[in-house]
């Protein structure tokens, strides 16, 4: 009678064996009643003797229940979706605010500048008018009801 050999898949396959040291090494630290230590991939790939390259490369369902695993409660991750959200729309509003705020910058920058260029026009004007005063003195002679009699 010939002997059958019963070969272990897992063991013929390294993946294989990985993938059932991982899922046993997972479902054990889930069943655990006191969770002490909260599971991390190095520590679940400590515990199951398998790289972390390896639990990444060939082993993305089991990362993915191991990350489940770690999330939040829902409330939790409700929670910190509503905050997410007001931070954006928090942001947004900041980001309009920020926009007319430099608009008006802008508009004020440019009245200063024109206003200066006046102001530099009318100084120049100025000095012109006071030049021509002080080239020429003009005499200016009193009509002949103000004279005074001699």
């Amino acid at each position: 009678m010939p002997v059958k050999l019963h070969v272990n898949r897992s063991l013929s396959n390294p993946r294989g064996a990985a993938h059932a040291r991982l899922t046993s090494a997972l479902a054990a630290w889930t069943n655990e009643a006191p969770k002490l230590t909260r599971l991390t991939v190095t520590e679940l790939c400590r515990r199951a003797g398998v790289s972390r390259n390896s639990l990444s490369r060939d082993h993305a369902p089991i990362l993915a229940a191991l990350r489940q695993n770690q999330g939040r409660p829902e409330h939790e991750r409700a929670k910190a979706r509503r905050a997410a959200e007001q931070h954006r729309r928090d942001n947004i509003d900041l980001h309009q605010r920020l926009a007319k705020l430099a608009g008006l910058v802008d508009h004020y920058f440019t009245a200063y500048r024109e206003t200066a260029a006046l102001l530099e026009r009318r100084e120049r004007e100025l000095a012109e008018l006071r030049g021509k005063l002080a080239s020429r003195p003009t005499v200016v002679p009193l009509p002949p009801s103000v004279r005074s009699p001699p």
